[in-house]
């Protein structure tokens, strides 16, 4: 649960800003409507994008050995783009966002905003890790649980002697205890940044 949580805040954090910058560069009207469309968007892109991209794959896949390099990067990028555009679409016929400036206006508040979502789920992507691991944070303070940041901070502890007096003989707690001294992570922390990043 927690996972969830923190994943759909951090990305809803960042596709609200990306929205205020979509209404900022094109002619698409977002203003307070960013809030709203910022859950549609998060609800899509985590869980309708990975279908319809997986989907979108699995009928270009066909042709692949029929495209040279190139063209294969082409494909890609006009998947992501597909992808991109109806995440788009979603967003604006079920939120209060909207496209003016005329036609011209409408073309490019159509053709632009799905090129910015790309590139910002670029950025998200190489960003992710840290993002959710800081929110994650931010939950635990939250929710009052033992948090990464108040382990870092407490004074190293000793070292604890093994068992049978040789280094490869430490107990499974002492050797969680120097993991989390070296990282700032407990095993459940570190546990869930690894299923984030199977994700």
């Amino acid at each position: 649960m927690k996972k969830w949580v923190v994943r759909f805040a951090s990305l809803l954090v960042f596709n609200i800003v990306v929205l205020l910058v979509v209404g900022w560069l094109t002619p698409a009207r977002v203003g307070w409507a960013a809030l709203w469309a910022g859950i549609v968007m998060t609800a899509l892109v985590i869980w309708i994008k990975p279908l319809v991209e997986k989907w979108f794959r699995s009928m270009a896949a066909k042709s692949a050995n029929q495209r040279t390099k190139a063209g294969e990067k082409l494909v890609e990028f006009l998947l992501a783009f597909a992808v991109a555009f109806l995440v788009w679409i979603v967003t604006v016929v079920f939120t209060g966002v909207s496209i003016g400036g005329g036609i011209f206006g409408a073309f490019w508040g159509w053709v632009i905003p799905p090129v910015i979502l790309l590139i910002g789920w670029a950025i998200y992507g190489a960003i992710d890790d840290k993002v959710e691991a800081h929110a994650g944070t931010l939950y635990d303070k939250a929710t009052g649980s033992k948090t990464a940041g108040t382990d870092a901070a407490a004074p190293a502890a000793p070292s604890i002697p093994s068992p049978s007096g040789y280094p490869g003989a430490a107990s499974a707690e002492a050797s969680a205890g120097r993991r989390e001294l070296n990282d700032g992570l407990t095993d459940e922390q570190r546990r869930m940044l690894d299923e984030l990043g199977k994700g």
